[in-house]
């Protein structure tokens, strides 16, 4: 079961009568939204009670919560339905970066790391690979604009957004049932705006299933325990299929020509001229794979085996799985990528990123973090400054940009 997958699939259900009638009654002033809010947080008590949460436990989570969170609601309304270029998706999670800190945790937490690998037969570079993808090595839990109240942020959904309700009644009742159990109090169980929780980003359903004490205190805590919060992800894609001593997939080099479709054995895609991009033979030669080229011919091919998919139960999307798999073969001392993606510009390093987002500050373009992701707020900033100076609107942190900043 999915963190995201489980997301989506109740997100997508249709609501109940009771809670279109709720949405239909709400008033719309601050004021009385309020008091709609508390009569829902008061009419929902008897729903979790029924689902196996104590009254008491109940009332100590809600105690100081009497309003919605109206950060969750903007949220909410304003998430993007975009697709973003294969370029754009991977270099804001593989870069030299996020492959030095993985590889500055992998020595930090060996003696964890080994025990978790003996355990559960997941490898270690691919755990790390998921801590940074999901919450950056824990620094996005640092961050109080991101993280959330997860009772509150649930309720806030559960009460004021249609789509999402069925979503946030079911993991409202699962996480006051980890404040049931002590893992946690309410005071530090923190998540996105959507309920994701801790170090690897759970939402409370897939806790239940999943959640692991690695380090033998008596409590689950992914917020705070490292061993308890790899372990944890690493007992989802054990418990999915991991394929323990195996790899996720490869990159490949395509022969010329029309390629079948479906999965093949690699012995098969070999015989079809389809060889490792690094040179070296495939492993498991028997192993079935499926042919994945998600720039075009013209850019990285891979065969991805099982393990692909079961990184997929973690978050059902081919981009991810395989930002996590080559992030991970990169931590463990990879070279990266042989065919580059088909990046329409010169590539930066993440510090050249950072220097781009502090100079386009500098400039008076752009208001953001200085953390070399560049996401919405850097390409408007872009943008403007290419419409400033006469080069073409593209948005792309290029070199070219960086350089002509440089000079002004």
């Amino acid at each position: 079961m999915s963190v995201r997958n489980a997301a989506k699939r109740f997100a997508a259900s249709v609501m109940t009568a009771a809670s279109l009638s709720l949405a239909l009654l709400m008033p719309t002033g601050p004021a009385f939204a309020d008091a709609g809010f508390r009569q829902w947080v008061a009419g929902f008590r008897a729903t979790a009670v029924a689902g196996g949460v104590s009254g008491s436990v109940y009332d100590q989570a809600f105690r100081a919560i009497n309003e919605p969170d109206p950060v969750v609601l903007e949220k909410a309304r304003t998430q993007p339905e975009f697709t973003a270029p294969a370029w754009d998706y991977f270099d804001n999670r593989v870069h030299d970066q996020s492959v030095a800190v993985g590889q500055q945790m992998a020595k930090k937490w060996k003696p964890w790391l080994d025990r978790i690998e003996a355990r559960f037969g997941v490898d270690r570079y691919v755990l790390l690979a998921i801590w940074s993808m999901e919450s950056n090595y824990g620094e996005i839990l640092k961050r109080d604009d991101i993280m959330r109240n997860v009772i509150r942020s649930l309720a806030t959904l559960g009460y004021g957004d249609a789509k999402r309700s069925k979503y946030a009644r079911t993991q409202l009742v699962a996480a006051l049932k980890i404040l049931q159990t002590g893992d946690i109090d309410e005071s530090h169980l923190m998540g996105s705006w959507a309920g994701a929780m801790g170090q690897t980003q759970f939402i409370p359903t897939s806790y239940q299933h999943y959640a692991v004490d690695m380090d033998g205190n008596g409590k689950r805590d992914i917020w705070n325990s490292i061993p308890d919060a790899l372990a944890t992800s690493a007992n989802l894609l054990k418990k999915n299929g991991w394929q323990a001593g195996k790899t996720w997939g490869y990159e490949v080099t395509l022969p010329a020509g029309k390629l079948p479709g479906g999965s093949k054995t690699l012995a098969q895609w070999q015989a079809l001229g389809v060889v490792r991009a690094s040179g070296k033979p495939f492993k498991n030669l028997t192993d079935k794979a499926t042919l994945k080229v998600p720039d075009g011919r013209g850019g990285p091919a891979f065969l991805m085996v099982r393990n692909f998919s079961v990184i997929k139960a973690y978050n059902n999307a081919d981009k991810y799985a395989l930002a996590v798999g080559l992030l991970a073969d990169e931590i463990a001392g990879g070279s990266g990528l042989v065919q580059d993606w088909n990046r329409p510009f010169t590539k930066l390093s993440f510090e050249e990123r950072q220097e781009l987002q502090k100079r386009l500050s500098q400039h008076g373009l752009y208001d953001g973090k200085f953390d070399g992701k560049i996401g919405d707020g850097s390409k408007t900033a872009i943008m403007a400054y290419q419409a400033k100076v006469g080069l073409t609107q593209d948005g792309y942190p290029s070199l070219e940009v960086l350089k002509w900043l440089r000079q002004k």
